[in-house]
């Protein structure tokens, strides 16, 4: 595993959108065309900001999202199908499709074979995402479904995911955090080519500690990255506080 730590967030989203979009060059240059899959929340700020600004023929890229609340409209405020609209496919140039996740589907196995199809066979070549506060790796919370072979699956959100969705304002209460998602499998993540993860936050060092220094545990979801040969870890100091053995420091 890659382990690179920036001085602040703005340097560590930059560095993480760069080695993603060279990935999608080479997929690109190598057959045409990229499958790229992309991660919400509070982590990806700053990386989306920086991705949407490089020189990338999305005309090339299919876009598939992590995950999304079962129950959710895609106008509500917490709408990661929101959220990828408003930050990315609105933000750049004749994307050539957005397959989005539709939480709200009145029938759950009917868009789970949907998304399956849709992705299934496909090869990912990279995928972003961040690391939850509970170790959640997209919505795969402990203990994670390490052998679910289906790219998409129905999960249930345990109490610190949807106090974390809570605590970062996403919705008005506890009661209000939906108790379900559809989200990509812990499989399927690893299938990726390359795995571009961005964690910033000292609320995050806990879950760093044990994705990186711990063995790894479906109890620690994101430690199963230790086993990815292509994974790309970007983390800024307070992130990283808790490592024994903590990358040197990348000031640029």
């Amino acid at each position: 595993m890659d382990v690179q730590m920036y001085a602040d967030r703005q340097r560590m989203a930059a560095a993480a959108a760069r080695v993603g979009a060279a990935a999608i060059g080479q997929a690109i240059a190598g057959r045409g065309e990229a499958t790229v899959v992309l991660a919400t929340g509070m982590s990806q700020f700053e990386m989306l900001e920086h991705l949407v600004a490089l020189p990338i023929d999305w005309s090339r890229v299919t876009v598939f999202h992590l995950d999304e609340y079962v129950g959710i409209s895609p106008d509500h405020g917490a709408s990661f199908r929101r959220y990828l609209r408003e930050r990315f496919v609105a933000r750049v140039s004749g994307l050539k499709e957005f397959v989005a996740i539709d939480g709200d589907a009145g029938d759950l196995d009917a868009e789970l074979a949907r998304l399956n199809g849709a992705l299934g066979g496909r090869e990912v070549d990279v995928c972003f995402a961040g690391i939850g506060e509970n170790c959640h790796l997209a919505f795969n919370d402990p203990p994670a479904d390490f052998e679910a072979s289906d790219p998409f699956i129905v999960v249930r959100l345990d109490e610190a995911c949807r106090r974390q969705q809570l605590g970062e304002g996403w919705f008005p209460s506890l009661e209000a955090v939906p108790e379900r998602a559809i989200s990509m499998s812990i499989r399927q993540i690893m299938a990726a080519r390359a795995l571009v993860i961005s964690v910033p936050d000292e609320r995050k060092a806990e879950a760093v500690r044990h994705a990186l220094e711990g063995p790894v545990s479906p109890q620690w979801p994101a430690s199963i990255l230790q086993r990815h040969d292509n994974c790309h870890l970007f983390l800024d100091p307070p992130a990283a506080s808790l490592l024994a053995n903590p990358p040197a420091l990348i000031d640029g």
